[in-house]
Parts: C-alpha cells; structure tokens; sequence
C-alpha cells in the first residue's frame, strides 16, 4: 500500500507540471482554491513616439607627449578652446559636467629589453554636454572641432525629450487598455468569468537615438555637420492580474 500511494503522489506532481507548463510566458490562467496565483494574469505594451528636442554630446580632447607635463598641457590648452566654444554656441555651464580625465602610460615591447618600455604619455580629458536647441547640433560640433583641432575626440551622441510625462500616460493608457481586452478575451475563451484586478505593475523604456564615432580624430570640413534626430519609441508595459468569479 505504501508503494502504491507513493506513485499516486508522483502522478499528481506530474499533472501539475504538465498543466502550469501550458501557460504563456505573457498570459496565464490558474484555477485553484488553494495558490496565491490564482486568477488570470495578462501583460500588455504600449507605445508612442515623441520628436527630440535634446540632444546629449560626449566629447573630449586627447593629447599625447614624451612627459605628463607636456601631454598635460597640450590637453588643457585644447579644452580650454572647447569649452570657451561651447559656451560661445550658448551652451549653459551646468551643461557642461567631466565625465572622463584620465593620464595614461603608453608603452611597447621592448625584444632586446625583453619587457616594455614607455613611450610615451597620454592625457583624455572628456565632458558630457546638453545642447537644449536641437537646431544647433550641427553648428555645435563644427565650432568644437574647430576649436580642439587635432586634440578632438567626439565619443557619440543621443536625444532624448526634456519631458515625456505626457508619452508615458499615453503609452502607459494604450497599455492597460489592450490588457484589460486580453484578459476579457481569455476568460470568455475559457469560459470563466473576470473578476477584480488584485495586482498591477508597470516597466517602462525610452532608448535614446545613438550615433557613434568613438575615439576619432575629426578634422574641420569644408561644409556644415548635418545632424538628423529622428524620432524615439516611447513605450510603457503593464502586468495585470484578476481574480476569476465562481
């Protein structure tokens, strides 16, 4: 007997696998009196689309010397210009943040030394900058360019939207709006009836429009840089759970 209620036991996990297992990585539908699962469980995704109107740009100067102290000065001098030409296109100071200073040893292998030896001296100094006029993007980079010759790294840029409150409520309205539908869909297919929502989360995304031209060095060019700024995808995705009625 005891043999014989031990395999009863087993086919019964079994069958509970095999029943959750048939469930949707997006969707479920539990019934049972006894787990706190109970219910149907429906996610859904929102999405809009919103016009940048501000533009993110990492830029910096590299410098490299036989000494520190002369890389080190020749990185200064280049940043100084940039900045001072950043702040003539009417780039604010709060605009204007570090994010990278860095003095690296450059060196090479020596095969009659048998190890490495330096060569030189490398100085990045790099800023992250917001231009809030996204018409001067262009204009922006050729005038830094010119400003930092040879010494000019540009690192990339993004957009993004000052404020896209009014796209997530959007977004986040579409969202619940096709959740409520699937959930009322699955439990007439099913044949159950919809009961109270007891849970709800949201996730939210809005990826920046990126262009990229790491470490390069940028020479000043005879036309006007042409910048386009496309468009973001905005999207909000909520996870609804209600219970079923009996």
């Amino acid at each position: 007997m005891k043999k014989i209620w031990l395999i009863v036991v087993g086919l019964v996990l079994l069958v509970s696998v095999v029943v959750m297992s048939g469930c949707g990585a997006g969707n479920s539908i539990n019934v049972g009196s006894n787990s706190q699962q109970n219910g149907i469980w429906v996610s859904a995704t929102g999405k809009v689309y919103a016009i940048p109107n501000i533009a993110g740009l990492t830029l910096g100067v590299e410098a490299q010397a036989s000494t520190v102290a002369a890389a080190q000065s020749q990185a200064n001098q280049a940043m100084a210009s940039v900045v001072a030409a950043l702040k003539a296109a009417g780039i604010a100071d709060k605009d204007i943040q570090t994010q990278y200073y860095n003095i690296y040893e450059v060196t090479k292998w020596d095969p009659n030394k048998n190890e490495n030896v330096t060569t030189a001296y490398q100085v990045t100094n790099t800023v992250n900058t917001t231009i809030r006029d996204i018409s001067k993007v262009g204009t922006v980079i050729d005038a830094v360019v010119a400003a930092g010759g040879n010494y000019i790294r540009i690192n990339g840029i993004n957009f993004t939207v000052d404020d896209p409150t009014t796209y997530y409520a959007q977004a986040r309205q579409q969202a619940i709006t096709y959740a409520k539908q699937k959930a009322d869909q699955m439990a007439s297919l099913t044949g159950v009836k919809l009961g109270d929502m007891f849970y709800i989360t949201e996730s939210s995304n809005m990826p920046s429009g990126n262009y990229f031209d790491l470490r390069t060095v940028a020479a000043p060019a005879s036309n006007s840089t042409s910048i386009s700024a496309g468009q973001l995808e905005i999207t909000t995705t909520v996870s609804i759970a209600y219970n079923i009625d009996h």
